[in-house]
């Protein structure tokens, strides 16, 4: 096995003074299991009267082959990190001779994985928004076939991916990621094509040269290419973004075991370790990830392997402490479509309806959740997040405790703001209005439609009051818990019931580059002797 591993890295005898030295390089990073996601209701599920709505069925979650999003999420908590495993060279080099002998993957396989584990990393740290132009600096290994994988995802994820692939592999597998590339239109750039300062024409660059079984010094072009990546990291003094570099399992030139023992090496601002880290990682100190969440047991067990949870169906996660982080210098630069007062809708409510349908075929999570903020006579304002459960012309609504801080303050002054925050798509909507109470047959035929332990949850928490401890209110709940077990009918509360705000004023923004942001007003406001709304542009 290890003679037929050391012939598939043949193709890197022109970069080192010896061959035999040669160990199989992993490409590697984990297989994925998802999840069936249930369809989000459509908006004019809340438009319809509750009255009319029908009760909610328990839904389940089943497992399928496919995966819709891939994201790298989480971050290993402090004990976790001091206990995850760094790999010496022999080690790892003897692990991915189990995994494609008798564990039976093939290169190709892992290679695939790999490259999508490092875009995914990548996307999860710098967002194509600010980090559009991305070089991938490729080997003539597996590492370099790993980054060719992760242009080809990043391309996909929203990115503009350039290619340097200077020793190209006369193999089939190889053969086949570059037609994919470009098939994409993804440029293919020589060494010598490459513009001196990589940082004035990229702005992520990833190091896919050398991975683990890499020996001995670099030879041309890679190692003028290593020194141009070194010296684009400088930071510039005007404060501005600099290109960031991304290494795939090694930082190119860095010793396996020992780092980078010069202190003159590649420093990447990310770290995608394969399979396990690398015992040189233990002296990396950026963003760092795991990706290789498809490790068996019987590798585990055999080398007694300590690695992260891999939360939810996460590719890849993050382990060791954030780098720190100036909090001044955190923003996005929106890049949208054009929100024009020609081409949004008259009424506010259909306008609302529109971009909510567009939070809903996003994906967005809980697109129908909403800040609302209220005061009290004192004019002393709180805000909180709640979920609307309607909203039609009369208004929008959402149910809650009276007895609460919000159902206190609205009581004293019936006046809120509402604030809907679409992520994804770079949008807000502000609502402003007099507040009221809905009926209490609208209230009661809510409340029966929740889960049952929804609400015995409303009734067990005298919502804002102070209780002893969590211990308190579990033990009040699995109280009430018992009484209720029979499945009858559970009695609503008095204190618990609807609110509806009706607008006076909505207001649309968009993100736009250069803090140029959409900023659309929708007052009342007679049109033709009716009731109708004038839309303002403001400034942003």
């Amino acid at each position: 096995m290890r003679k037929a591993l050391l012939r598939k890295t043949k193709a890197m005898s022109c970069l080192l003074p010896n061959q035999s030295s040669l160990l199989f390089k992993p490409a590697i990073t984990p297989t994925i299991s998802s999840h069936h996601f249930l369809p989000k209701p459509s908006i004019f599920s809340l438009l319809t009267p509750l009255s009319a709505r029908p009760q909610p069925q328990p839904l389940g979650l089943r497992n399928w082959n496919s995966r819709t999003q891939f994201r790298c999420l989480g971050m290993s908590s402090g004990k976790e990190v001091e206990s995850i495993s760094y790999l010496s060279q022999l080690e790892a080099a003897e692990i991915d001779e189990n995994l494609m002998g008798p564990l039976g993957f093939s290169v190709d396989q892992l290679m695939e994985l790999a490259g999508l584990s490092v875009a995914c990393a990548i996307a999860e740290v710098f967002k194509p928004s600010e980090y559009k132009r991305v070089l991938a600096i490729c080997g003539p290994g597996n590492n370099g076939g790993d980054g060719l994988v992760a242009a080809r995802h990043l391309y996909h994820f929203g990115y503009k991916p350039s290619i340097c692939y200077p020793k190209r592999t006369p193999k089939p597998l190889y053969s086949g990621l570059m037609t994919q590339l470009e098939s994409l239109s993804v440029p293919f750039l020589s060494a010598e094509d490459l513009p001196l300062d990589l940082s004035d024409n990229f702005d992520i660059i990833i190091d896919a040269i050398f991975g683990f079984s890499f020996h001995g010094t670099p030879r041309p072009p890679f190692d003028a290419l290593i020194q141009r990546l070194v010296s684009c990291q400088n930071y510039h003094h005007t404060g501005l973004k600099s290109t960031v570099v991304v290494s795939v399992d090694i930082p190119s030139g860095w010793h396996v075991e020992e780092g980078d023992v010069t202190g003159e090496g590649i420093k990447p601002d990310l770290l995608v370790s394969l399979t396990a880290p690398k015992l040189c990682a233990k002296k990396f100190g950026g963003h760092h990830f795991v990706g290789g969440r498809f490790v068996p047991p019987a590798i585990l067990e055999k080398y007694k392997l300590h690695l992260p949870p891999y939360p939810g169906t996460s590719m890849c996660v993050r382990i060791g402490k954030l780098p720190q982080v100036d909090i001044s210098s955190l923003r996005e630069n929106y890049i949208s479509p054009a929100l024009l007062e020609e081409e949004v809708e008259a009424d506010p409510f259909d306008q609302f309806r529109k971009w909510f349908n567009d939070a809903i075929a996003a994906g967005l999570k809980e697109p129908n959740a909403m800040a609302l903020s209220t005061s009290a006579k004192d004019a002393k304002p709180s805000s909180r997040m709640v979920l609307l459960k309607g909203v039609d012309t009369n208004g929008f609504v959402w149910f809650t405790n009276y007895e609460s801080r919000k159902g206190k303050e609205l009581s004293e002054n019936p006046h809120a703001a509402l604030l809907f925050y679409w992520d994804g798509l770079n949008r807000t909507v502000r609502v402003e209005g007099p507040v009221e109470k809905v009926s209490d047959a609208e209230s009661e035929q809510y409340f029966h439609s929740r889960p049952r332990g929804s609400q015995i949850g409303a009734i067990v928490s005298k919502q804002s009051s102070i209780v002893p401890g969590r211990q308190y209110i579990q033990e009040e709940y699995n109280e009430l818990e018992a009484i209720h077990s029979d499945g009858r009918l559970i009695p609503k509360p008095k204190y618990w019931g609807g609110y509806r705000l009706k607008p006076v004023a909505f207001e649309f923004w968009q993100g736009q580059t250069s803090r140029l942001h959409d900023r659309l007003l929708y007052s009342p406001a007679e049109v033709d002797g009716k009731r109708g709304w004038k839309i303002d542009r403001l400034a942003p």
